[in-house]
């Protein structure tokens, strides 16, 4: 070996470490933006429901006034959600467009976290001196935002069903017989009846409680309709993207009928303490937390979702994901976290440990699940309808007539 083939060599293994620590780096950041959003959960939560005690200074603050509710109780958690919003939406313009791991948008996304302490820092602090009509433009428009993460994850979760049922369930023209793909698809539905029949003991305690009825119902009815339309013979997707969607959807029933406020007769509590308190409201909130943090977190780090050309070419320069994506989910993400903060509600006052409760919120996510149980069936029935229209298509094209 010559003296100049070891340096080519050495060189070469110094630019694979520093290629290989760049990629940890880039991985490891995730997690460090996942901090920062469950940290701003933590601080909206605290300045609604003890703000206006612990937080007095605030008063003072020309554009809060004497009153709770333009910078705390649903005024606080609009501003803390727009500082998390500033801040995702900053870093989503400033590595736009990064695509190789020795840039320095790549660089920027990865490292500078003093820096980005003090951009972090800046962006909680604007909200705190914007007037209170912008808070509450703000709002509004936080409601299409979190419309629109809603729709990302359930992208998200369409892809998601895709790579298992594409991973555990063999290709019909094959002879596997995929028997872990069975086994999850028997789990899979029997939780879903299983789930049902929970809702109904929780949520229907008597036949005066005609929504929760009708609710779970028809939630039965999707279940049953996703599961024959995946086995038809035309489709014939299987049973296991129907029964992790099934499951899906009956999360979404149970969490829509949670979300009811609890002045009827038709849920059934537990009781911790004398004065009424339920411990389910606490255990919810921080159930919700976390749940909020790994939606946003599991929906941001699922780019692949989300690009229109998915390149399977990748080289080992480029960034292991799309950073513009990953930061402006966390930024619709914030949007969403507002908006269950103070119970899709702009001007109404909150319950103490109370999150995503109202009828806002059961409309919301009750529209949610309908339309994510339609993108499925559509999905599976969208294929076998163009096919169709091409059949019919060739039949109408006239034979040509050779001489």
């Amino acid at each position: 070996m010559t003296k100049a083939q070891g340096t080519g060599l050495c060189q070469d293994g110094v630019h694979e470490e520093a290629r290989s620590r760049r990629r940890r780096q880039s991985l490891g950041a995730r997690y460090a933006y996942g901090l920062i959003f469950f940290a701003t959960n933590l601080l909206a939560w605290f300045i609604r429901d003890y703000g206006a005690k612990l937080l007095r200074g605030l008063h003072h603050v020309p554009v809060c006034g004497a009153g709770d509710s333009k910078c705390f109780q649903s005024g606080g958690v609009l501003r803390v959600s727009l500082g998390c919003f500033i801040f995702f939406w900053l870093m989503f313009a400033t590595t736009f467009g990064a695509r190789k791991l020795h840039g320095i948008r790549n660089s920027w996304h990865s490292g500078f976290w003093v820096l980005k302490s003090l951009v972090y820092a800046v962006s909680m602090i604007t909200p705190f001196i914007i007037p209170n009509i912008i808070i509450q433009l703000y709002g509004e428009i936080a409601r299409m935002g979190a419309g629109v993460f809603l729709l990302l994850q359930l992208i998200s979760m369409q892809y998601f069903i895709s790579w298992c049922n594409s991973r555990w369930m063999p290709d019909s023209g094959s002879n596997q017989f995929g028997l872990f793909g069975l086994f999850l698809s028997t789990v899979s539905f029997v939780a879903s009846f299983a789930g049902l029949a929970v809702l109904c003991v929780l949520y229907v305690p008597s036949s005066s409680c005609a929504f929760n009825i009708f609710t779970v119902a028809w939630t039965a009815i999707l279940v049953m309709t996703m599961m024959a339309v995946s086995l038809h013979s035309k489709v014939n997707e299987g049973l296991l993207s129907s029964g992790i969607m099934s499951l899906y959807v009956v999360f979404l029933c149970w969490s829509a009928l949670h979300s009811e406020p609890k002045t009827g007769k038709c849920h059934t509590e537990m009781k911790f303490a004398k004065d009424g308190g339920d411990w389910a409201t606490v255990v919810s909130f921080i159930i919700a937390i976390f749940a909020i943090v790994m939606a946003t977190f599991s929906t941001g780090i699922d780019t692949r979702s989300f690009q229109l050309r998915n390149d399977d070419l990748q080289s080992e320069e480029d960034v292991p994901y799309s950073y513009e994506i990953f930061h402006i989910v966390f930024a619709v993400g914030a949007m969403y976290f507002a908006m269950l903060f103070i119970n899709w509600e702009l001007n109404q006052p909150t319950r103490k440990w109370s999150i995503d409760v109202g009828w806002g919120s059961t409309w919301v996510k009750i529209i949610n699940e309908w339309f994510a149980a339609s993108i499925y069936i559509w999905r599976l029935v969208s294929p076998v309808a163009w096919r169709k229209q091409s059949a019919n298509n060739e039949e109408l094209v006239p034979p040509t007539i050779t001489v």
